[in-house]
């Protein structure tokens, strides 16, 4: 006997005891199976039929889609991750990091127009420190290993080779899962810590419309976070960070029962998400790191200089001096405070 007409025969045997055809008992169905597997050898189509209609069967195994035994919705969601998802996201990162390296090496850092006085303004608290050192190290974390898991066999693949990049995949798979949770949490208190200083304000507009004073060079009030800051926060951290924290609960806890298709869909926001908050961040971190010079010490140490406070942020400036809001106070160096009251 042919070895296809073997192989037909054995199929169409198994499927026989998991697909039942209409109103048919289960021997009827598996007595219809034999006789066209004698009939027409290696004609699997029926059954074949039944399997990508995606309807429930019969299973000895009971509980939420077990008895379909290929979901067709998966290959629609691979072509999409694949052939779109990929690519795109992978070269909006890219390329804004590119348009980032070029505007610093056109413009440079953003500096300091007049000299420090000494005098120091507590601008972050510990806890709001923390909380964002904890929620920004958990995203460089799964942004990097998500990455990997994405596009790292496109890029990583073809220059380490199968065995380290097997192993650098699985490491990020483990560290995705068990510091997402943690990114989550954080990022719930980051959120009812920095609500408050982020609604919107009407002098907002005048910062948008001189772009924050990037390319004139002319000084723009701001408020404790400026318009720049708050889009990032309302767009970056609320809107997307979210999305990218639910999504990837509903993907880290499958035992929590959901269906192949709410995981599919699951993935599809998460992975969309991602890309979209990994590209913003990165203008976020340039501002917060090089771009502008004590953006760094302040989220480091809490403190920044006066005349770092009145120039980028005058009016959260002028309502600490004015004490509208309350915040320490202290002399020398943002790194090595003195007198601290």
């Amino acid at each position: 006997m042919k070895p296809i007409a073997v192989w037909g025969r054995f199929f169409a045997l198994a499927f026989a005891l998991v697909l039942p055809f209409g109103g048919t008992s289960h021997a009827q169905q598996g007595e219809t199976q034999q006789q066209r597997a004698q009939s027409q050898p290696g004609n699997n189509a029926p059954v074949w039929r039944d399997v990508r209609s995606g309807k429930e069967e019969y299973t000895s195994i009971k509980g939420r889609e077990t008895g379909v035994l290929v979901q067709m919705y998966g290959e629609t969601w691979r072509q999409l991750r694949n052939a779109w998802i990929t690519p795109i996201g992978g070269w909006l990162i890219a390329l804004v990091a590119a348009v980032i390296g070029a505007f610093h090496w056109w413009k440079g850092a953003v500096k300091l127009h007049s000299s420090p006085t000494g005098r120091l303004i507590e601008r972050f608290t510990a806890l709001e420190r923390y909380t964002h050192w904890v929620m920004g190290i958990s995203f460089a974390i799964l942004g990097i290993t998500g990455l990997v898991i994405l596009i790292g066999k496109y890029v990583l693949l073809p220059v380490i080779g199968y065995t380290l990049f097997a192993w650098l995949t699985q490491m990020s798979k483990h560290l995705h899962n068990f510091v997402g949770p943690l990114f989550v949490i954080s990022l719930l208190v980051f959120i009812v810590i920095f609500i408050r200083d982020n609604l919107p304000k009407a002098y907002d507009f005048g910062w948008f419309a001189s772009a924050g004073g990037m390319f004139g060079g002319k000084h723009v009030a701001s408020g404790r976070f400026n318009a720049g800051e708050k889009v990032w926060f309302w767009i970056g951290v609320v809107a997307l960070s979210l999305s990218v924290g639910a999504s990837g609960l509903i993907l880290n806890f499958p035992n929590f029962d959901q269906v192949r298709a709410v995981m599919i869909e699951a993935n599809v926001v998460h992975a969309v998400s991602a890309c979209a908050v990994t590209a913003l961040s990165l203008g976020h971190i340039y501002m917060g790191t090089i771009g502008v010079d004590g953006a760094y010490e302040s989220m480091r140490h809490g403190y920044v200089d006066e005349a770092w406070a009145k120039e980028h942020h005058e009016y959260w400036y002028n309502d600490v001096k004015s004490g509208k809001v309350r915040a320490g106070t202290a002399m020398g160096q943002p790194d090595a405070p003195q007198g601290q009251h």
